[in-house]
């Protein structure tokens, strides 16, 4: 089996970020599992991602370079992934990657062991979590869960974890998804 890039995907408001950030401080001490920081055009204190944040000019350098070894354009910001991940991977080390579903059918092409998690949340749940937050008005809210909406359906061999509840349960989901993936040991 090759090591495979685990592309983590969800909607804004599927607590994402705040399941990656679970995973990895649990996973901190893995030497074979590894989370790459993404490159993202946007501010270092935005969001709740621990990302590296570049002006639009550096980001641009860096993909004229060929730095990154995945990257996109989504909701104005640009995101990309090092070429640091081929290393780790060529090293049989797991790679866990903050992704874009709309950018995944690409990905795969360059990465045949990629294996998508998706974070999926029921509407109702995700249009609360989004007014919550406070960031967009309730119009565009609702252009966000159209274009949800849209999004191609997980294949039958993709992962989908359901964070409906508490960030433990979905976040310890996670963890043993991971784990089974890069072989470390068998998911509950």
């Amino acid at each position: 089996m090759n090591t495979p890039l685990i592309y983590v995907v969800g909607a804004s408001g599927s607590g994402k970020d705040s399941l990656m950030r679970y995973a990895r401080e649990r996973l901190a001490a893995e030497p074979g599992i590894c989370f790459a920081h993404r490159y993202i055009t946007r501010p270092a204190d935005a969001g709740g991602e621990n990302h590296v944040a570049l002006t639009p000019e550096e980001f641009a350098a860096r993909r004229q370079a060929r730095l990154f070894a995945l990257h996109w354009r989504s909701h104005a910001q640009q995101y990309g992934v090092g070429i640091e991940i081929n290393q780790w991977l060529a090293k049989g080390i797991t790679v866990v990657v903050n992704g874009s579903r709309e950018y995944l059918e690409e990905a795969r092409q360059g990465y045949p062991e990629i294996v998508p998690i998706y974070i999926v949340v029921p509407e109702v749940q995700l249009r609360e979590r989004l007014l919550a937050r406070g960031r967009e008005s309730p119009d565009q809210i609702e252009q966000r869960l159209s274009r949800n909406r849209e999004v191609p359906a997980p294949r039958r061999q993709d992962r989908v974890i359901v964070n409906d509840s508490s960030l433990d349960v979905a976040g310890e989901h996670l963890v043993s998804l991971i784990r089974q993936l890069s072989g470390r040991t068998a998911c509950v």
